[in-house]
Protein backbone atom coordinates (compact mmCIF):
# COMPACT_ATOMS: atom_id res chain seq x y z
CA UNK A 1 0.00 0.00 0.00
CA UNK A 2 1.66 3.38 -0.90
CA UNK A 3 1.20 6.76 0.85
CA UNK A 4 -0.03 7.74 4.40
CA UNK A 5 -3.41 6.58 5.60
CA UNK A 6 -5.41 8.97 6.89
CA UNK A 7 -6.27 9.27 9.89
CA UNK A 8 -10.13 8.91 10.15
CA UNK A 9 -9.58 5.79 7.83
CA UNK A 10 -9.77 2.90 10.16
CA UNK A 11 -9.97 0.29 6.95
CA UNK A 12 -8.38 0.48 3.90
CA UNK A 13 -8.79 -2.36 0.66
CA UNK A 14 -6.81 -1.34 -2.27
CA UNK A 15 -7.25 -3.63 -5.41
CA UNK A 16 -7.75 -6.80 -2.89
CA UNK A 17 -7.95 -10.28 -4.11
CA UNK A 18 -8.24 -13.55 -2.32
CA UNK A 19 -8.47 -16.89 -3.92
CA UNK A 20 -8.94 -20.48 -2.73
CA UNK A 21 -7.72 -23.15 -5.54
CA UNK A 22 -9.63 -21.89 -8.44
CA UNK A 23 -12.13 -20.01 -6.84
CA UNK A 24 -12.00 -16.02 -6.72
CA UNK A 25 -13.62 -14.78 -3.32
CA UNK A 26 -12.09 -11.23 -3.67
CA UNK A 27 -11.51 -9.98 -7.31
CA UNK A 28 -10.06 -6.56 -6.63
CA UNK A 29 -11.92 -4.65 -3.87
CA UNK A 30 -11.27 -1.23 -3.37
CA UNK A 31 -13.09 1.04 -0.12
CA UNK A 32 -12.12 2.65 2.68
CA UNK A 33 -14.68 2.11 5.88
CA UNK A 34 -14.12 5.49 7.99
CA UNK A 35 -14.47 6.78 11.70
CA UNK A 36 -17.65 7.34 13.15
CA UNK A 37 -19.75 5.25 10.24
CA UNK A 38 -22.40 2.34 10.25
CA UNK A 39 -21.83 0.51 7.23
CA UNK A 40 -24.18 -2.14 5.85
CA UNK A 41 -22.29 -5.22 3.63
CA UNK A 42 -24.78 -6.56 1.46
CA UNK A 43 -24.53 -9.06 -0.81
CA UNK A 44 -25.78 -12.94 -1.57
CA UNK A 45 -24.39 -15.86 -0.62
CA UNK A 46 -20.92 -16.44 -1.20
CA UNK A 47 -20.40 -12.75 -2.79
CA UNK A 48 -17.37 -12.34 -0.49
CA UNK A 49 -18.37 -10.72 2.58
CA UNK A 50 -17.22 -12.83 5.29
CA UNK A 51 -13.55 -13.27 3.05
CA UNK A 52 -13.28 -9.33 2.99
CA UNK A 53 -13.82 -9.25 7.26
CA UNK A 54 -11.40 -12.02 7.51
CA UNK A 55 -8.99 -10.18 5.50
CA UNK A 56 -9.48 -6.97 8.07
CA UNK A 57 -8.97 -8.84 11.05
CA UNK A 58 -5.86 -10.59 10.40
CA UNK A 59 -7.47 -14.19 9.84
CA UNK A 60 -6.29 -14.60 6.45
CA UNK A 61 -3.86 -12.90 3.99
CA UNK A 62 -4.76 -11.52 0.49
CA UNK A 63 -3.34 -13.14 -2.67
CA UNK A 64 -2.93 -9.73 -4.05
CA UNK A 65 -3.38 -6.11 -3.27
CA UNK A 66 -3.18 -4.43 0.44
CA UNK A 67 -5.29 -4.06 3.19
CA UNK A 68 -4.66 -2.02 6.43
CA UNK A 69 -6.71 -1.69 9.85
CA UNK A 70 -6.03 1.58 11.54
CA UNK A 71 -3.05 2.06 9.40
CA UNK A 72 -1.21 -1.18 10.13
CA UNK A 73 -1.14 -4.43 9.10
CA UNK A 74 -3.97 -6.52 10.77
CA UNK A 75 -1.85 -9.38 11.00
CA UNK A 76 -0.36 -7.62 13.70
CA UNK A 77 -1.93 -8.00 17.38
CA UNK A 78 -1.17 -4.45 18.06
CA UNK A 79 -3.32 -3.37 14.73
CA UNK A 80 -6.37 -5.27 16.59
CA UNK A 81 -6.56 -3.79 19.84
CA UNK A 82 -8.77 -1.15 18.79
CA UNK A 83 -10.72 -4.01 17.09
CA UNK A 84 -14.01 -5.86 18.17
CA UNK A 85 -15.92 -8.76 16.28
CA UNK A 86 -18.65 -11.05 16.23
CA UNK A 87 -18.65 -13.88 13.35
CA UNK A 88 -21.52 -15.96 12.33
CA UNK A 89 -20.72 -19.02 14.25
CA UNK A 90 -20.88 -18.68 18.08
CA UNK A 91 -18.82 -20.27 20.06
CA UNK A 92 -18.82 -19.58 23.79
CA UNK A 93 -17.06 -21.35 26.50
CA UNK A 94 -19.47 -24.06 28.16
CA UNK A 95 -18.91 -24.67 31.70
CA UNK A 96 -18.15 -20.51 32.11
CA UNK A 97 -20.68 -18.21 33.46
CA UNK A 98 -21.39 -15.48 31.18
CA UNK A 99 -20.51 -12.88 33.76
CA UNK A 100 -16.99 -15.07 33.79
CA UNK A 101 -16.59 -14.49 29.97
CA UNK A 102 -17.23 -10.92 30.33
CA UNK A 103 -14.46 -10.33 32.83
CA UNK A 104 -12.09 -12.54 30.84
CA UNK A 105 -12.50 -10.98 27.34
CA UNK A 106 -12.36 -7.81 29.40
CA UNK A 107 -8.94 -8.65 30.84
CA UNK A 108 -7.72 -8.78 27.38
CA UNK A 109 -7.87 -4.76 26.85
CA UNK A 110 -5.92 -1.88 28.17
CA UNK A 111 -9.39 0.27 28.83
CA UNK A 112 -12.48 -1.77 28.52
CA UNK A 113 -15.93 -0.51 28.15
CA UNK A 114 -18.08 -0.18 31.06
CA UNK A 115 -19.20 -3.49 31.97
CA UNK A 116 -22.48 -1.85 34.00
CA UNK A 117 -23.78 -0.25 31.15
CA UNK A 118 -22.82 -3.28 28.41
CA UNK A 119 -25.09 -5.57 30.29
CA UNK A 120 -27.63 -3.03 30.69
CA UNK A 121 -28.08 -2.11 26.85
CA UNK A 122 -27.31 -5.49 25.58
CA UNK A 123 -30.24 -6.74 28.66
CA UNK A 124 -27.50 -9.71 29.83
CA UNK A 125 -28.64 -8.91 33.66
CA UNK A 126 -30.60 -11.85 33.69
CA UNK A 127 -27.73 -14.01 32.06
CA UNK A 128 -24.46 -13.03 34.54
CA UNK A 129 -25.32 -16.40 36.31
CA UNK A 130 -25.88 -18.92 34.29
CA UNK A 131 -23.38 -21.02 31.96
CA UNK A 132 -23.44 -19.94 28.42
CA UNK A 133 -23.58 -24.06 27.90
CA UNK A 134 -27.09 -23.37 29.35
CA UNK A 135 -28.19 -20.40 27.00
CA UNK A 136 -30.62 -21.35 23.91
CA UNK A 137 -28.99 -19.78 20.64
CA UNK A 138 -30.41 -16.63 20.86
CA UNK A 139 -28.81 -16.02 24.30
CA UNK A 140 -25.62 -16.60 22.77
CA UNK A 141 -26.06 -14.43 20.26
CA UNK A 142 -26.64 -11.81 22.09
CA UNK A 143 -23.98 -12.42 24.47
CA UNK A 144 -21.17 -12.51 21.89
CA UNK A 145 -22.93 -9.73 20.22
CA UNK A 146 -21.78 -7.40 23.64
CA UNK A 147 -18.61 -9.00 23.48
CA UNK A 148 -17.78 -7.29 20.60
CA UNK A 149 -17.63 -4.26 22.40
CA UNK A 150 -15.91 -5.21 26.00
CA UNK A 151 -12.62 -4.11 24.72
CA UNK A 152 -13.99 -0.34 23.98
CA UNK A 153 -13.13 -0.20 20.13
CA UNK A 154 -13.32 2.03 17.65
CA UNK A 155 -14.43 -0.30 15.24
CA UNK A 156 -16.76 -3.44 15.29
CA UNK A 157 -17.14 -5.73 12.70
CA UNK A 158 -20.26 -7.89 12.76
CA UNK A 159 -21.12 -10.54 10.36
CA UNK A 160 -24.93 -11.49 10.79
CA UNK A 161 -25.13 -10.49 14.37
CA UNK A 162 -28.77 -11.54 14.66
CA UNK A 163 -28.48 -14.89 13.58
CA UNK A 164 -30.90 -17.45 15.46
CA UNK A 165 -32.95 -14.35 16.93
CA UNK A 166 -36.42 -13.45 16.85
CA UNK A 167 -38.37 -10.20 15.76
CA UNK A 168 -38.28 -9.04 19.31
CA UNK A 169 -35.08 -9.85 20.50
CA UNK A 170 -33.35 -8.52 17.04
CA UNK A 171 -35.18 -5.35 17.31
CA UNK A 172 -33.79 -5.33 21.14
CA UNK A 173 -30.05 -5.91 19.68
CA UNK A 174 -30.59 -3.18 16.81
CA UNK A 175 -30.72 -0.60 19.64
CA UNK A 176 -28.15 -1.97 21.46
CA UNK A 177 -25.77 -1.21 18.56
CA UNK A 178 -27.21 2.00 17.36
CA UNK A 179 -26.45 2.83 21.11
CA UNK A 180 -22.98 1.76 20.61
CA UNK A 181 -22.75 3.73 17.58
CA UNK A 182 -23.94 6.95 19.03
CA UNK A 183 -21.19 7.17 21.73
CA UNK A 184 -18.54 6.93 19.18
CA UNK A 185 -17.88 3.07 18.04
CA UNK A 186 -17.83 2.39 14.20
CA UNK A 187 -19.85 -0.09 13.14
CA UNK A 188 -19.66 -2.74 9.91
CA UNK A 189 -22.63 -4.86 9.46
CA UNK A 190 -23.12 -7.41 7.38
CA UNK A 191 -27.11 -9.22 7.00
CA UNK A 192 -29.03 -11.19 5.47
CA UNK A 193 -32.41 -9.30 6.55
CA UNK A 194 -32.77 -6.14 4.58
CA UNK A 195 -34.83 -4.64 7.49
CA UNK A 196 -31.51 -4.35 9.68
CA UNK A 197 -29.12 -2.69 7.09
CA UNK A 198 -32.11 -0.58 6.53
CA UNK A 199 -32.57 0.18 10.43
CA UNK A 200 -28.58 0.31 11.44
CA UNK A 201 -26.76 1.62 9.02
CA UNK A 202 -26.06 4.96 6.89
CA UNK A 203 -23.82 3.64 4.32
CA UNK A 204 -24.32 0.38 2.05
CA UNK A 205 -21.74 -1.21 0.08
CA UNK A 206 -23.51 -3.82 -1.91
CA UNK A 207 -20.61 -7.09 -3.27
CA UNK A 208 -21.15 -9.26 -5.87
CA UNK A 209 -19.04 -12.09 -7.09
CA UNK A 210 -16.24 -10.90 -5.39
CA UNK A 211 -16.47 -7.16 -6.45
CA UNK A 212 -18.11 -4.21 -5.14
CA UNK A 213 -21.58 -2.87 -7.31
CA UNK A 214 -22.42 -0.27 -5.19
CA UNK A 215 -21.32 1.79 -2.56
CA UNK A 216 -23.23 5.04 -1.44
CA UNK A 217 -25.30 6.45 1.27
CA UNK A 218 -28.72 4.19 2.12
CA UNK A 219 -30.83 7.04 0.44
CA UNK A 220 -28.98 7.11 -2.62
CA UNK A 221 -28.65 3.12 -3.25
CA UNK A 222 -32.35 2.86 -2.65
CA UNK A 223 -33.39 5.52 -4.90
CA UNK A 224 -30.99 5.05 -6.89
CA UNK A 225 -33.27 2.62 -8.55
CA UNK A 226 -35.51 3.24 -11.59
CA UNK A 227 -38.17 1.33 -10.54
CA UNK A 228 -41.39 2.61 -8.67
CA UNK A 229 -43.83 0.30 -6.51
CA UNK A 230 -47.46 0.82 -7.45
CA UNK A 231 -50.67 -0.11 -5.39
CA UNK A 232 -53.68 0.25 -5.94
CA UNK A 233 -57.65 -1.48 -5.35
CA UNK A 234 -60.91 -1.63 -7.23
CA UNK A 235 -59.10 -3.47 -10.34
CA UNK A 236 -57.89 -6.91 -11.27
CA UNK A 237 -54.14 -8.10 -11.94
CA UNK A 238 -54.51 -8.48 -15.35
CA UNK A 239 -55.71 -4.95 -15.80
CA UNK A 240 -52.90 -3.63 -14.41
CA UNK A 241 -50.93 -5.83 -16.71
CA UNK A 242 -52.55 -4.46 -19.60
CA UNK A 243 -51.63 -1.20 -18.60
CA UNK A 244 -47.79 -2.10 -17.80
CA UNK A 245 -46.87 -5.03 -19.51
CA UNK A 246 -43.46 -5.05 -18.52
CA UNK A 247 -44.38 -4.47 -14.62
CA UNK A 248 -44.06 -7.33 -12.21
CA UNK A 249 -47.21 -8.02 -10.30
CA UNK A 250 -48.87 -9.14 -7.52
CA UNK A 251 -52.23 -9.04 -5.72
CA UNK A 252 -52.18 -8.75 -1.93
CA UNK A 253 -55.98 -10.17 -0.64
CA UNK A 254 -55.24 -9.55 2.43
CA UNK A 255 -55.69 -5.86 2.11
CA UNK A 256 -59.23 -5.37 3.19
CA UNK A 257 -62.67 -6.47 1.54
CA UNK A 258 -61.12 -5.44 -1.76
CA UNK A 259 -57.77 -6.97 -2.91
CA UNK A 260 -54.66 -4.41 -3.84
CA UNK A 261 -52.74 -5.19 -6.73
CA UNK A 262 -48.97 -3.77 -6.87
CA UNK A 263 -47.29 -3.22 -9.76
CA UNK A 264 -43.23 -3.04 -9.65
CA UNK A 265 -42.40 -0.85 -12.63
CA UNK A 266 -39.99 1.61 -14.34
CA UNK A 267 -42.35 4.70 -15.12
CA UNK A 268 -44.96 5.08 -12.33
CA UNK A 269 -45.88 8.58 -13.49
CA UNK A 270 -46.72 7.70 -17.01
CA UNK A 271 -48.73 4.04 -15.29
CA UNK A 272 -50.89 6.86 -13.48
CA UNK A 273 -51.82 8.75 -16.38
CA UNK A 274 -52.63 5.72 -18.07
CA UNK A 275 -54.94 4.43 -15.16
CA UNK A 276 -56.51 7.63 -15.02
CA UNK A 277 -57.53 7.57 -18.64
CA UNK A 278 -58.49 4.63 -19.01
CA UNK A 279 -61.66 5.08 -16.42
CA UNK A 280 -61.38 2.05 -14.22
CA UNK A 281 -62.79 2.65 -10.71
CA UNK A 282 -59.65 2.58 -9.00
CA UNK A 283 -59.27 3.68 -5.44
CA UNK A 284 -56.72 3.40 -2.47
CA UNK A 285 -53.46 4.47 -5.26
CA UNK A 286 -50.16 4.37 -3.69
CA UNK A 287 -46.95 5.09 -5.33
CA UNK A 288 -43.23 4.72 -3.55
CA UNK A 289 -39.99 4.22 -3.95
CA UNK A 290 -37.73 1.22 -4.02
CA UNK A 291 -36.95 -1.07 -0.91
CA UNK A 292 -33.74 -1.49 -0.06
CA UNK A 293 -34.61 -5.05 -0.66
CA UNK A 294 -35.55 -4.12 -4.67
CA UNK A 295 -32.54 -2.01 -4.87
CA UNK A 296 -30.36 -5.01 -3.81
CA UNK A 297 -31.77 -7.49 -6.59
CA UNK A 298 -31.32 -4.96 -8.99
CA UNK A 299 -28.03 -4.19 -8.53
CA UNK A 300 -26.89 -7.80 -8.31
CA UNK A 301 -29.00 -8.98 -10.91
CA UNK A 302 -27.68 -6.20 -13.21
CA UNK A 303 -24.41 -6.56 -12.76
CA UNK A 304 -24.23 -10.24 -13.97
Amino acid sequence: MTGTVPADVLVRADALVKRFGDTTALDGVTLDFRSGECVGLLGPNGAGKTTLLTLIEGLRQPTSGTVSLFGGDPRDTRSRVHLGTTPQATALPESLRVREVLQFVAAHYPSPADRSALIEEFDLGDLLALQCGALSGGQQRRVAVALAFVGDPRLVLLDEPTTGLDVDARRALWEAVRARHAAGCTIVVTSHHLEEIERLAHRVVVIDDGRVRADDSLESIVSGVARRRVTVAGVTADQVRALAPDAAVTVDRTAGDVPAVTAVLADSDRFVRDLVASALPFSRLSVRGATLEEAFLTITKGAR
